[in-house]
């Protein structure tokens, strides 16, 4: 795999990074770990949890795993998440101290370490102080819990004020952001990529695949059956079929998807994660797999160059559409410089 750094960090991390939700839920701890045997393998290094992932389940199975091959576990960047519930007191949620502290401390008992390398807020919390947050993020930075802090789904502004806010504390400001990315999925495109370029930060992008909708297994007009995310579970979060299926846009992408994998005879998901890998700050894709034969697949996206002409045309398939102002022709026109 190729190298990067993450985010603006002196850490170097593999372009590729394992995501474990499937771990504990779709995936039992012996696929779990044959996937960790194999991303280690082929020279991945970091590793993408969060606290909420099967109840707590896929920390502690990913602690196993780091417990049982020390040699390896030492060259692996852990990166983790809170600010969801892990139960049903009303402050065990959010990004306050009191629960951000309990959050990492039971994190770091189950994944068997004493620091994490990345600490990242899982989500925006519209109720707690952002300088709470920041003060717990500083403090255990400062005392070695954690190397460096990222965010996951801020919008634009959210990620500018708080690196600002941190700059303007004297704190380290995040190093990353993970948020959902994909050809399916370019939105973020219009204001929250400029904010993570602007302040140097680097994305992570979560979905990069789209629920398997870029691997090629959906059809037009045939609903999803068998053992596929979407075939357990046809109304499934954000890549419900009945959503996607009725737009438009997403057929035309498939489109597309088939013609270029079809031109370099490997499978749509390759593709998909090729373009991805080719998109701006990018630091890491994460790849969220359920058995060593779709992580494998998914891996070999790495020896995967597209052409100039297969980008352009998987980008004009995948343009979001936008209203005339202000991402469209005329808040170009609005926006333009001419001497």
């Amino acid at each position: 795999m190729t190298l990067r750094t993450l985010g603006n960090s002196g850490t170097i991390v593999s372009d590729y990074a394992l995501g474990t939700m499937t771990f504990g839920a779709e995936s039992d701890e012996r696929a779990s770990h044959a996937m960790l045997d194999a991303f280690a393998a082929a020279g991945g290094t970091l590793i993408d949890a969060a606290d909420v992932y099967s109840a707590g389940l896929s920390e502690q199975i990913i602690g196993r795993w780091l417990a049982a091959n020390p040699d390896v576990a030492d060259r692996m960047v852990i990166a983790t998440k809170g600010r969801f519930p892990m139960g049903a007191d009303a402050n065990d949620l959010g990004t306050s101290r009191r629960h951000l502290r309990r959050a990492l401390e039971a994190s770091l008992r189950r994944l068997g370490v004493d620091h994490v390398d990345l600490y990242q807020l899982h989500a925006w919390d519209p109720i707690t102080p952002l300088d709470e947050t920041l003060s717990f993020l500083d403090d255990a930075i400062r005392s070695g819990l954690v190397s460096y802090w990222g965010v996951s789904n801020f919008t634009g502004w959210q990620l500018t004020k708080a690196v600002h806010r941190a700059i303007a504390r004297g704190m380290d400001a995040p190093v990353t952001l993970q948020p959902q990315y994909s050809l399916l999925s370019r939105e973020i495109e219009f204001e929250i990529v400029p904010a993570a370029l602007d302040a140097s930060i680097g994305l992570l992008p979560w979905g990069p695949l789209a629920g398997g909708w870029l691997t090629g297994k959906y059809r037009r007009d045939v609903a999803p059956s068998g053992a596929t995310r979407l075939g357990e579970d046809p109304d499934r979060g954000v890549e419900a079929y009945g959503r996607r299926s009725a737009e438009e846009r997403t057929w035309v992408v498939l489109d597309a998807l088939h013609e270029v994998a079809e031109g370099h005879g490997v499978p749509p998901s390759r593709v998909a994660l090729a373009w991805l890998q080719s998109r701006p700050g990018m630091t890491s894709v994460i790849l969220g797999a359920r058995t060593v034969v779709q992580l494998h697949d998914n891996l070999a996206a790495s020896e995967l160059e597209l052409t100039p002409e297969q980008l352009e045309r998987l980008d004009a398939a995948s343009a979001p559409r936008t209203p005339d102002y202000p991402y469209g022709e005329l808040g170009v026109e609005q926006r333009a410089r001419r001497i």
